[in-house]
């Protein structure tokens, strides 16, 4: 949908307003459908001035905040601590007006004789503060299912440019592998014994295989592919199955 390659010493609240507004273009998410929109983030987006941004393009929030001082001085406001899994969520009172109704809870958890704490933002209307942790822990985690995939399948670590301008393209172009990927585990693989196969095992266990494609033209008639290899003859059915879905 969107993506941006940036200095590694560029911080993530920097980042979230580019990509919020590329996702408005990219999904044309006029004024009025953005109420139906939840954007969870963690605490590196979390600012006041991030959430006050969101807020005022109309966004629901799902957010944990960016200030751990902020979150140890919450922790002693708060009245009541219910269990949640290893660790503790309390309520309290917002500390910033964001010009909306919003919810904050705490939490904490021991690590090393230490109480730990970070606190959370929603404008979302939950039952119950496990609820709404829940919710936000069940965000997107883009950082496992997509990039340390793509590093592994593509083998974006052994494909360095020294130039940024490169590196960008790199990206870019892995991107359109990964979409082109997605595409043919769904279209393919999907309901198959292969579709537990990640990026790195489809790349380097499947696409593989040694074969032959027969074209007429432009037009691809026939597709040979090794009977020695052990995935061979599910690929060829996988194969057709994706040539025929146009």
């Amino acid at each position: 949908m969107w993506s941006e390659l940036y200095p590694g010493n560029r911080h993530t609240v920097r980042c979230l307003q580019p990509a919020v507004l590329a996702a408005e273009n990219a999904l044309e998410l006029a004024p009025e459908r953005r109420s139906r929109v939840v954007w969870r983030a963690d605490g590196g987006a979390g600012s006041d001035e991030q959430i006050h941004w969101l807020l005022e393009r109309g966004y629901q929030i799902m957010m944990k905040g960016t200030s751990s001082r902020r979150a140890h001085a919450l922790a002693r406001q708060v009245s009541r601590w219910d269990a949640y899994g290893d660790a503790w969520l309390g309520c309290v009172a917002s500390p910033v007006d964001f010009g909306r109704s919003v919810q904050v809870w705490v939490k904490k958890r021991l690590k090393a004789d230490r109480f730990l704490h970070s606190y959370y933002v929603t404008t979302l209307k939950l039952p119950s503060k496990g609820a709404l942790m829940a919710c936000y822990d069940a965000r997107g985690g883009a950082e496992v299912e997509q990039f340390r995939n793509d590093k592994s399948g593509f083998h974006l670590d052994a494909r360095r440019k020294h130039r940024f301008p490169a590196q960008t393209a790199l990206i870019l172009l892995t991107d359109l592998a990964h979409n082109l990927l997605a595409h043919f585990y769904h279209t393919a693989l999907s309901g198959t014994r292969l579709e537990g196969f990640d990026a790195k095992r489809i790349v380097r266990d499947l696409l593989a295989i040694p074969g032959r494609l027969v074209f007429e033209g432009s037009q691809l008639k026939s597709i040979f592919l090794s009977d020695a290899h052990p995935y061979a003859e599910e690929v060829v059915l996988c194969l057709v199955k994706y040539c025929q879905s146009d």
